[in-house]
């Protein structure tokens, strides 16, 4: 008896606090003051971006291509072969 009794109380507390957060998390309040603060953090950013330093660009003729003269001496390979081979 006092199991049950004690599993009612278990269940009844945890649906308590699930109703009364529930509750807390979709009142307007709580909405109102969620809007500002997404607002105020929008206007940070904002206000943050405008005073960032541009850098110069400093990459013009970083690229040095190379000639590849060694493209008739790759060596063809044959999946089989190489299984083969391993023995």
């Amino acid at each position: 008896m006092l199991k049950e009794i004690k599993y009612l109380i278990f269940i009844v507390v945890i649906l308590v606090f699930i109703f009364f957060t529930g509750r807390y998390y979709f009142s307007d309040e709580y909405l109102k003051k969620s809007y500002r603060s997404y607002k105020n953090n929008d206007e940070k950013i904002k206000v943050y971006s405008k005073n960032l330093p541009v850098l110069e660009n400093d990459t013009q003729n970083i690229i040095e291509y190379v000639k590849q003269t060694n493209k008739d001496k790759k060596k063809k390979f044959n999946f089989w072969k190489l299984l083969e081979n391993d023995k």
